[in-house]
């Protein structure tokens, strides 16, 4: 039995060997069937999805619900029959919304166990095999060429000019070299260069590894490991709806004791009828539609924002997104391109040239003098020559690039000049990370030439003349060199990486990398995606902070941070992964909220910020795309996924995917977000205003000794049709354009709160008081009549206090009368239902209407209009 190191990265290749039992021509067949028992296949341990009928469960498992059965048995006891099939419908489709929602939720294990190599290159008993990925076991020799994934954790024993791409494990958008130096000491995760990680591929040269770690005990599987960890939490909208919910329960069983108590100790009812009114003014106060409107408005906030590229996995995010006070946002993929551009070029006599465009797309031009221009001209040539690299289009029309990025930069550089590799090619010499530079000897008429491109310093070490444009050679001395080094030292500042350029013709004999004329240099990064920096400031404008975390350098952090506009002046301040590992906790939270870019972070610090925030009070976004984000994407009160560049992880464990990989698009849900909570806000408020007025009714009623103004039945049309209709058209409200110029929703603001109150009172009063006085005025007539003018005037005072929901803070006649068509479309409908149940006999007789004169229905439809008059004049006063 053998024990991982728990540093292999620090430990001889020979004695690591020695400790994993193994040795350079693999270990046996035997052996390894034998550790497979023991350590398990290499794969994230599938949990599977819950079951279907925990999910449903699920659905039913809220304080809303639970309500709403408690009215639907009492309903059952007291035989209102259709109150119960009515609840009951309004809890199953409830139901339905959340489960399809749920179903599509947790896979991140899945995603992550997709990223395992289905087959991979070992050595064992001396010999080279293909066997499934998921037969590897710790003290596995894996080969490893161009372009092969990683199939496990593994020390590096051999290594030939190989570099790894990492970024969606460490978020380093250039490739890292790879070497089998032993390291000393606590390393970050990115440093490790003598290490490869699963799920991670070969960008060039080739490896000869030892496995260290698979299954759960890689990188990929502690992520997955973490994610299991992470408490599934309920969002800030869910929190508020049980909160409402307990409100909604105390009004309504504080309603039904009022109406007991008048019933029994001021008027003469038997304690039988008592209790029958009294549980029928329980039902009634109690708004059964909320929860299904409330799914209604979530729904219609996550249309909209997937008609902006917002896909929202989870619904309820729909409306926490408003109360995002905090984005922390990765770089690489999200706040830049993850393309490799070359931005400028300079060769000694002559001014630098501007290169135009961005990413992989060959659309640009040089921007400079005409004859800047053509002194680059040997410059372009060996761009052009000088790669092992190509860019196609996949079958979803994106830009692909096949071999380094760096590479395929100098290959869309010389298309932008309109150059290619005219010159037969005799020898390409891969990247070194040793030497630090890579070479193509190429046959340009009779003669042969090498073209270089590598790091400065490299290349100007190996130089000893630079060549001018006009074909003159004048010798590299140290006054040249100075020139170019400040030229190289202006570009880093501007977060540039620098590469220098250099030929050496060739001649029969022995040849070696020496006395090369140097050419140029050529600057590059991967640029801000465009609209970024709007972005931002708009998220400023709005109230909401801007943090980037990344896996990159420290200098090009912030030099990112400052072009994007994230980093303030005074908050230039950089912490490292290192940096914050160090701290206290008191230090530490300090460290979060006086920084607004950290680099060199591994998963766990990223999720220890997160975490630090939401301590703090704030509602954090986190966007991401690598495996690297997922715990903290998961951990995070909206966690935002790229849609394009990100990983299956990534997007599985995030609430939100961005279709586009567009930061932009983030403001733009947020702005819906804030929408969505005042449509919650409207229609939950407009729910319960009209319950209160028919509660209220109910209790004068008894109050006074009188019938009951309203039979069981027909306040359940008015909640099935007034409500029922005019709740769902506020839930398409559109917003009114200022929403992004005030802070972050309060998380812990209700939705029904003190700002409703002069509302409540107003509509409650006047709703209830046009009623009564109708109740009152046609009693001594009929009971059927006064009850038939009372229907009327409480759905038509309804019908009204729909225009003034439109707008809770100002008049409605400042957004348009008119101007949500669904609203204009459910009062017509209203109208036309109302009348029908009223005149058409059949009808007349199962709701017991009787028919009224059609000046009587004008007079008193029109007298109802005082609740939207009433409410304008009063909005006049208090938003003057």
């Amino acid at each position: 039995m053998i024990s991982l190191p728990a540093y292999p990265h620090s430990i001889e290749a020979k004695e690591l060997l020695r400790q994993l039992g193994s040795r350079e021509d693999g270990i046996s067949g035997k052996e390894s069937q034998k550790r497979l028992q023991e350590f398990g296949p290499n794969e994230i341990p599938d949990a599977g999805r819950k079951p279907i009928w925990k999910i449903v469960l699920k659905q039913f498992n809220n304080l809303m619900v639970y309500i709403l059965l408690a009215a639907a048995l009492i309903s059952f006891f007291t035989k209102h029959y259709v109150d119960v099939y009515v609840i009951l419908a309004i809890i199953i489709i409830n139901a339905i919304i959340g489960f399809v929602q749920e179903y599509k939720a947790e896979g991140a294990l899945i995603a992550l166990k997709n990223l395992l190599v289905p087959q991979c290159k070992v050595i064992r008993n001396g010999e080279l095999q293909t066997v499934n990925s998921r037969e590897l076991v710790p003290g596995d020799i894996i080969a490893l060429e161009e372009g092969d994934n990683i199939p496990a954790d593994a020390r590096v024993i051999y290594a030939k000019n190989a570099r790894t791409s990492e970024a969606s494990l460490t978020g380093e958008s250039v490739p890292v070299s790879k070497t089998s130096d032993t390291l000393f000491g606590e390393i970050p995760l990115a440093e490790k260069s003598n290490m490869v990680w699963k799920g991670t591929f070969l960008a060039g040269g080739s490896i000869k590894a030892v496995v260290t770690g698979t299954g759960l005990k890689t990188q990929i599987g502690e992520i997955a490991t973490s994610i299991l960890q992470i408490e599934p939490k309920k969002t800030n909208f869910q929190n508020k709806t049980d909160k409402l919910a307990r409100q909604m329960a105390l009004i309504a069983i504080a309603s039904a004791v009022v109406l007991f108590v008048v019933a029994y100790f001021f008027n003469d009812f038997e304690i039988n009828e008592i209790l029958l009114i009294s549980i029928a003014a329980l039902v009634s106060a109690i708004p059964e539609g909320l929860p299904a409107v409330l799914s209604i408005v979530m729904a219609v906030g996550s249309h909209r924002m997937s008609k902006n590229n917002a896909i929202i996995r989870e619904i309820t995010a729909t409306e926490s997104l408003g109360s995002v006070s905090t984005i922390v946002t990765d770089k690489t993929g999200t706040l830049t391109q993850n393309t490799m551009t070359i931005k400028k070029v300079w060769v000694p006599n002559a001014k630098e040239v501007d290169v135009l465009g961005e990413g992989w797309d060959s659309e640009g031009e040089l921007s400079g003098q005409k004859e800047d221009i053509e002194a680059i001209d040997l410059l372009l040539e060996i761009a052009s020559h000088c790669h092992n690299s190509a860019i196609q289009e996949d079958d979803k029309g994106m830009l692909v690039v096949t071999g380094d990025p760096t590479e395929a930069a100098f290959l869309v550089l010389g298309n932008k000049a309109g150059k290619s590799k005219d010159h037969t090619i005799l020898e390409d010499v891969a990247f070194n990370s040793d030497i630090k530079y890579r070479s193509t000897l190429v046959e340009k008429g009779e003669k042969k030439i090498r073209f270089y491109i590598g790091a400065p310093e490299s290349i100007l070490e190996i130089c000893t003349s630079l060549k001018l444009s006009d074909g003159e050679t004048k010798t590299l001395d140290e006054p040249e060199k100075s020139i170019i080094n400040e030229k190289i030292s202006s570009w880093s500042k501007e977060s540039l990486r620098v590469l220098a350029l250099a030929i050496k013709e060739e001649h029969t004999g022995p040849q070696s990398d020496q006395n090369l004329e140097f050419i140029g240099l050529a600057g590059m990064m991967d640029p801000p995606r465009p609209g970024v920096y709007e972005a931002v400031k708009s998220c400023h404008l709005a109230g909401i902070r801007v943090i980037m975390a990344t896996g990159d350098h420290a200098d090009t952090a912030l030099a990112i941070g400052k072009s994007v506009g994230i980093v303030k002046e005074g908050r230039e301040k950089v912490y490292t992964d290192s940096d914050l590992s160090k701290m206290s906790k008191e230090t530490f939270d300090l460290a979060v909220q006086e920084s607004d870019v950290f680099c060199r972070l591994t998963p766990v610090m990223k999720l220890n910020i997160a975490k630090s925030l939401q301590n703090q009070g704030e509602l954090i976004a986190m966007t991401g795309d690598g495996v690297n984000d997922a715990p903290a994407l998961k951990q995070a009160n909206i966690g935002i996924s790229m849609g394009i560049l990100g990983t299956d992880v990534a997007k599985d464990a995030s609430m939100m995917v961005l279709a586009d990989d567009n930061f932009a698009t983030i403001v733009k849900a947020i702005e819906q977000g804030r929408i969505v909570f005042n449509n919650a806000r409207r229609t939950s408020f407009f729910l319960i205003s009209t319950n209160f007025a028919e509660i209220l009714i109910l209790i004068l009623a008894v109050s006074f000794g009188l019938p009951m103004p309203l039979t069981a039945t027909q306040i359940l049309w008015i909640n099935l049709v007034t409500d029922g209709f005019c709740d769902k058209a506020l839930a398409a409200e559109q917003g009114k354009g200022n929403e992004l110029q005030s802070p972050p929703i309060d998380p812990k603001e209700n939705i029904l709160n003190k700002s409703v109150y002069p509302f409540l009172i107003i509509n409650t009063i006047l709703m209830t008081g046009i009623s009564l006085t109708a109740y009152l005025y046609y009693l001594p007539e009929s009971l059927e009549k006064a009850r038939t003018i009372v229907f009327i005037t409480m759905a038509f005072s309804q019908l009204f206090n729909v225009l003034n929901m439109r707008n809770l803070e100002g008049s409605t006649f400042k957004i348009g009368l008119f101007s949500n068509k669904w609203v204009n479309y459910t009062l017509l409908i209203s109208i036309l239902l109302q009348i029908i149940i009223i005149e058409i006999p059949s009808m007349a007789t199962l709701f017991k209407f009787i028919p009224i004169t059609f000046w009587e229905f004008i007079f008193w439809a029109g007298i109802t209009s005082l609740v939207f008059w009433i409410t304008e004049v009063f909005k006049y006063f208090r938003f003057k």
